[in-house]
């Protein structure tokens, strides 16, 4: 059996009610789904409406490996340390989607002994929320086609329909895929496509609504289609906004779970991070500020995509202020920048390590950029060079930079101690948190800002039509951007490891999520549907004699 799942199995955990009453919930705030798991009712998020707001800390990372650098297992890991030194705190993590835990990358539930659970449940179908969303999303998509089908009375362009279906799967067939064949009864025949449902709009709006009247007047703002003249047609326009929203009346209230060591944590929402905003639910985190004093977060891939996409996005819309940044290293992800062949990380190689410190340097550069105080910290495993770990440690220290040797995953709590401490020490300094770039900039100076301030881009090349987009998109210039490029680079070519300079953003098309109150800048080759490798993790998962799963992470 794999060690976290055996290591979550052995646990015995509280009844949710405590963990809630334990946060100052009363039962009646809580609908459960049994003992383990509850959502969190909106009767909770009034009654502590006048609270005053704990301290936000945040972990991102590096540009990771594939198999990622283990910002949840830190997450999660620092949340238990804070709670071993007596602070009141609620962590906020992201749902997990099923394309990945199917695919090749795992969940989100951390790791060894700092992990969420019962991560069974958390990692599969949970309490819905990802099948509700795809079925909404779906019934938009459906009352798109059957009104084009029923003589088209919006007028819709069949060229110019923006909205796609989704699928919580990875499955590259279905990007672009034809529908409507075959008899007239089927449907007009068009060309369509599917992205996975974290990178939906729709999924983007759960997580950044405010609540129950918000969502729906952000679904009816999504725009679907263009006519024949040009204007917008919308989910309102299609009528099934409220239809849209009763599907989605469960799925907008935050999830309460709790970690090994009985710490409470809210998953909600769950957006990729290099192609959607990268963060867990705005609700969840705003009523974890009133119920503790300290709140751990996390955003998805490097600092330059979720924490970027955190602070631009997520905080401008919901009005946060962090207090603190956690910027996580693995000693393999260092060497891999460094130049280290893929196969090889294994091997001590000091050399790699110093030169993969660049990759490190231009992330802590972009935190110091938004005027935030942070940590550096080593996610430490058993199989790292002793050698290595203190070359990292002594040139931190030597540089003048924050550094902590983190040790949740195999010592829980204990291990987490340090960087507990020092995070506490960083959230009382006062800091001066600013965004990047402006609300009143224009479209083309906020994605030239970001290119070049956190990815480090000497400049922008535009395609025809990204440029045709962008000047016909004026009108939403007041808007966040939401740049989608790949996770392993700094640039939009995943081949540029390390800190790759002289390199120019690559900005191939442009989209309006009305709903979510973004655009979505597309760099490089990205994709909205991933594919399952070579040998996904399905192949290795399934049932034993007792019904029990195996081959879960």
């Amino acid at each position: 059996m794999n060690q976290d799942l055996k290591i979550a199995r052995e646990v015995q955990l509280d009844p949710i009610i405590k963990i809630g009453k334990d946060l100052g919930l009363q039962e009646e705030d809580l609908f459960c789904y049994g003992t383990k798991m509850a959502k969190v009712l909106p009767s909770a998020e009034k009654r502590f409406e006048d609270a005053k707001d704990g301290k936000l800390i945040l972990v991102t990372a590096m540009n990771p490996t594939s198999a990622g650098e283990g910002k949840s297992t830190i997450t999660i890991g620092l949340a238990d340390g804070l709670k071993r030194i007596k602070k009141s705190v609620c962590g906020c993590l992201r749902e997990p989607s099923l394309g990945p835990v199917f695919g090749l990358k795992g969940g989100a539930t951390g790791g060894g002994y700092s992990q969420v659970v019962p991560m069974e449940e958390i990692n599969l179908h949970f309490t819905g929320d990802m099948h509700a969303l795809t079925c909404a999303n779906n019934l938009i998509a459906a009352a798109l086609d059957n009104s084009i089908y029923q003589g088209n009375p919006l007028h819709i362009d069949i060229d110019r329909i923006v909205f796609q279906r989704c699928l919580d799967m990875n499955d590259r067939s279905l990007r672009d895929i034809t529908i409507g064949q075959g008899k007239k009864i089927n449907g007009v025949e068009r060309r369509d496509h599917f992205c996975i449902t974290v990178a939906s709009e729709l999924m983007a709006i759960l997580c950044l609504c405010k609540d129950r009247v918000d969502l729906e007047e952000r679904v009816g703002r999504m725009v679907v289609a263009y006519d024949v003249e040009g204007h917008e047609v919308s989910v309102k326009d299609l009528g099934v906004d409220g239809a849209v929203c009763v599907i989605l009346k469960q799925a907008i209230q935050p999830n309460l779970v709790q970690t090994l060591y009985h710490t409470p944590f809210l998953v909600h929402g769950g957006p990729f991070a290099n192609i959607a905003h990268g963060c867990n639910s705005l609700r969840a985190t705003k009523l974890a500020l009133k119920l503790s004093d300290y709140v751990v977060t996390e955003a998805g891939f490097g600092a330059d995509l979720g924490a970027e996409k955190f602070f631009d996005i997520k905080c401008r819309m919901g009005h946060l202020h962090p207090s603190c940044v956690v910027l996580v290293a693995t000693l393999k992800a260092l060497k891999l920048h460094g130049g280290k062949a893929s196969d090889q990380l294994d091997e001590c190689d000091l050399d790699a390590v110093r030169l993969g410190l660049e990759n490190l340097y231009k992330h802590i550069e972009t935190i110091e950029s938004y005027h935030l105080p942070y940590v550096v910290c080593l996610n430490h495993f058993a199989q790292d060079d002793p050698k290595e770990v203190e070359f990292f440690l002594e040139t931190m220290k030597k540089d003048n930079i924050l550094v902590s040797l983190a040790d949740g995953y195999q010592d829980g709590p204990d291990g987490m101690v340090d960087l507990a401490l020092q995070v506490v020490k960083q959230c009382e300094e006062p800091n001066q948190f600013q965004y990047i770039y402006k609300d009143e900039d224009d479209l083309f100076v906020k994605i030239e800002k970001i290119a070049t301030i956190v990815y480090g881009a000497k400049d922008v090349v535009y395609s025809d039509n990204a440029k045709k987009k962008l000047e016909y998109l004026k009108p939403y210039a007041n808007y966040p951007v939401c740049i989608a490029k790949t996770p392993l680079s700094l640039s939009d070519d995943k081949t540029k490891i390390n800190r790759p300079r002289d390199f120019s953003l690559h900005v191939e098309d442009v989209s309006l999520s009305k709903g979510a109150g973004f655009l979505v800048v597309y760099t490089g080759s990205i994709l909205t549907m991933p594919g399952l490798p070579k040998h996904p993790a399905a192949n290795d998962i399934g049932l034993d004699e007792n019904g029990e799963i195996f081959g879960l992470f």
